[in-house]
C-alpha cells in the first residue's frame, strides 16, 4: 500500500542503492561530454571565422596599388563590398563562438560542480543510512544468538536438576543447589528474551523507517536531482539552437549585401570609365596628302605618317651627309618606369588634367587637415592663458610656428599645381578646331635629287627626341626610349640646307629653351618662321642666319605668308 501511494518514484528502486548510483554518475559523465562537444564546436567556430577574415584581408585591395586604382570600377566595388560583407560574416561566427562560451559551456561547467556536490551528499546520507540499518540488524543477531544459548543452557540446567532430585544417593544439599542452578539459567534465559524482543522491535521500528522514510527521500532528492540535471541539458541543447538562430538575421543582411552589390555591377557604366581612364584628349589625325612622284615631279619621297610598319627612329641620311630622328608615335608604349615629371607632363593631355586635378585635390585636404589642428591648438593656447595652471601657453608657439610653415607649403604647392592645371586647361584643342596630326613615323629618305622647300617636315619632332606636349619653361619632359638605340640623339643642322622664310611670329610669352633643339626667345620678340608647327605643338623659327630653333606655338603668334598659306595644309 505504502508503494502504490509512492507513485512513479524511486522508491519503488529502494534496493538498487548501488544501480542508482552508479546511473547518476553516468549522468554527470553525459553533461560533461556534451559541455565537450560544445567547447569544440565553439572553437571550430572561432578558427572559421579567422580564416574567413584572413581571406577577407588577403583580397582587399593594397593601398597604392594598381588594385586600389580598379576600384573605381562596378565590378571591383562589387568585390570589395562582398569582402566586407564576408568579414561582417565572420564576424558572427565569432558571436556564436562566444556565446556558445557564455551561455552553454561555463554556465555548464559551474552546474557541474554544483551537481556533483549534490549527488555526493545525497550518496552521502544513503550510506550513513544503510550503515546504521546493518548496525542495528546485527544488534539484533547478537541478541538472538545470545537467547538462544541462554535458553539451551536453562534447559541444561533444568534437566541436571531433574535428575539430581530422582536420585536417592544424592545428598539434599547437592538437590537444592542444581535446582537454584536451574532457576539462575532460567532467569538468565528470561533476561535474554526480553533483551532480544526489545531489539527485534527496535530493529523493525528502524527498518520501516529505512525503507519508507529515510531511503525514499534520500532517493526522492536525487530523482529530483537527476531530473534537474535532465533539464538542464534540455535547455542547453535549446540554447545551442537559438544561439545560431540569434545570428541568422544578420547573417541574411551580409548574403542581402554580397547579392545588392553583385546587382549593381554595370557593365556600360566600366566601360564608360575605361573611356574616362585612358582619354588622351588627342584630337584623331588629318588625311594624309597625296605625294606624286610621276613624270615631270620633284621626287620627294617621305614614309607615309599613318603607317606603323616602318622603323621608329629609323635614321636616314640627308644630303648633306647628316641624319634626322624619327617622330615617336604618340601612342607607343611608354618604357620609362619612373614615376615621370611632376607636372605629369608625359601624360596624355586628358590624363594630365586628372592627374593634376587630383594632386590638387590631396594638397587642399591636407591644408585643411593642417588648419583644423591649428584651430584646436590656438583654441588650447587660449585656454591656457586664460588658466595658467592648466598649462603653459609658449608651449604651444613651436607647434602652432611649424604648422604655419607647412601650411605655406602646401599652399606653394596648391598655386604650382593650379597653374600648370590652368596652363594646360588653356592649350587643349576644342572640339570644333580642325584636326591636326598628332601622331606618325617621320622619316627622311637618302635622294640624289634635289631637296624642296617643304622637305624640312620631314623632320618634325620634339626637340629632345620624343613626342611631348606644348612646355613652360618649368616643365621639360625626359623620355626613356629616346635614349635607345632605335633613335640618333644628334641634331646635325649645321649640314643641313638654309630653309627658306614662310612667316614671321611674335613671342607671346618668355620661353627659356634649355633641350637641345630649342631656341630661348623672350615676351615681345619678332622672328622669322622657317618650319609650321605639323602638330606636336612646336614650331621652327630663326632669329638670325646662325641661330634657330624649336619654340612651343602656344608661345608665340605666327603670321604667314599670303602665298605659304595658301600653299600650306595642315597635316
Amino acid at each position: 500500500m505504502m508503494e502504490e501511494r509512492m507513485g512513479n518514484c524511486w522508491s519503488y528502486t529502494k534496493d538498487q542503492f548501488d544501480n542508482l548510483e552508479k546511473h547518476t554518475q553516468s549522468g554527470i559523465e553525459f553533461v560533461e561530454r556534451y559541455s565537450k562537444f560544445v567547447k569544440e564546436r565553439s572553437e571550430i567556430e572561432i578558427s572559421y571565422a579567422k580564416q574567413i577574415r584572413n581571406l577577407s584581408k588577403k583580397y582587399q585591395p593594397k593601398k597604392n596599388s594598381r588594385e586600389e586604382e580598379e576600384n573605381k570600377y562596378t565590378s571591383c566595388r562589387a568585390f570589395l563590398s562582398t569582402l566586407n560583407e564576408l568579414n561582417d560574416y565572420a564576424g558572427q561566427h565569432e558571436v556564436i563562438a562566444e556565446n556558445l562560451t557564455s551561455q552553454i559551456i561555463t554556465e555548464l561547467s559551474r552546474y557541474l560542480t554544483e551537481l556533483k556536490a549534490e549527488r555526493k551528499s545525497h550518496f552521502h546520507d544513503g550510506r550513513k543510512a544503510q550503515q546504521q540499518i546493518e548496525s542495528s540488524w546485527k544488534q539484533l543477531e547478537s541478541s538472538k544468538r545470545r537467547f538462544e544459548r541462554d535458553c539451551k543452557e536453562a534447559d541444561r540446567a533444568q534437566q541436571y536438576f531433574e535428575r539430581m532430585d530422582a536420585d536417592i544417593n544424592v545428598t539434599k544439599a547437592d538437590v537444592e543447589k542444581a535446582r537454584q542452578q536451574a532457576q539462575m539459567r532460567h532467569q538468565i534465559a528470561a533476561d535474554s528474551k526480553t533483551e532480544y524482543s526489545n531489539y527485534l522491535t527496535k530493529f523493525n521500528q528502524e527498518q520501516n523507517e529505512h525503507y519508507y522514510t529515510l531511503i525514499p527521500n534520500i532517493f526522492q532528492k536525487l530523482q529530483e536531482m537527476e531530473e534537474r540535471r535532465i533539464e538542464r541539458v534540455g535547455v542547453s541543447m535549446k540554447t545551442y539552437a537559438e544561439v545560431d538562430r540569434e545570428v541568422l538575421p544578420i547573417v541574411g543582411k551580409c548574403l542581402d549585401g554580397m547579392t545588392k552589390a553583385a546587382e549593381s555591377i554595370e557593365p556600360k557604366t566600366d566601360s564608360k570609365q575605361v573611356v574616362e581612364s585612358y582619354k588622351s584628349g588627342f584630337e584623331p589625325p588629318g588625311d594624309v596628302e597625296f605625294e606624286d612622284y610621276g613624270p615631270g615631279q620633284t621626287m620627294k619621297r617621305t614614309v607615309s605618317e599613318t603607317s606603323l610598319s616602318n622603323s621608329r627612329g629609323e635614321a636616314k641620311e640627308r644630303p648633306g651627309g647628316g641624319k634626322s630622328k624619327g617622330k615617336l608615335w604618340p601612342f607607343i608604349k611608354n618604357k620609362n618606369k619612373g614615376s615621370g615629371p611632376e607636372d605629369f607632363s608625359h601624360l596624355p593631355p586628358e590624363q594630365r588634367r586628372k592627374k593634376l586635378q587630383a594632386k590638387i585635390d590631396d594638397i587642399n585636404k591636407d591644408i585643411q587637415k593642417e588648419m583644423d589642428q591649428k584651430d584646436a591648438l590656438t583654441k588650447m593656447k587660449g585656454v591656457y592663458e586664460k588658466n595658467p595652471q592648466m598649462g603653459d601657453p609658449a608651449s604651444v608657439d613651436p607647434r602652432l610656428v611649424e604648422m604655419a610653415m607647412n601650411i605655406e607649403k602646401l599652399q606653394s604647392e596648391v598655386q604650382k599645381f593650379e597653374g600648370w592645371l590652368a596652363e594646360m586647361e588653356g592649350r587643349l584643342p576644342s572640339r570644333s578646331d580642325p584636326p591636326r596630326r598628332q601622331s606618325g613615323l617621320y622619316e627622311s629618305q637618302n635622294s640624289n635629287s634635289t631637296m624642296v622647300d617643304n622637305n624640312c617636315a620631314q623632320d618634325r619632332e620634339s626637340p629632345d627626341g620624343s613626342y611631348t606636349e606644348e612646355q613652360s619653361s618649368e616643365t621639360q619632359v625626359k623620355v626613356a626610349i629616346a635614349n635607345t638605340p632605335e633613335f640618333d640623339d644628334e641634331f646635325d643642322d649645321g649640314d643641313e640646307e638654309t630653309l627658306p622664310t614662310i612667316g614671321t611670329c611674335k613671342a607671346v610669352y618668355s620661353f627659356e629653351g634649355h633641350n637641345e633643339g630649342t631656341i630661348s626667345v623672350t615676351e615681345g620678340e619678332l622672328l622669322f618662321v622657317i618650319e609650321q608647327d605639323k602638330g606636336d605643338g612646336w614650331t621652327r623659327v630663326r632669329r638670325n642666319e646662325e641661330e634657330e630653333g624649336y619654340v612651343p606655338t602656344s608661345y608665340v603668334e605666327v603670321f604667314l605668308e599670303t602665298n605659304t598659306k595658301g600653299a600650306m595644309t595642315y597635316i
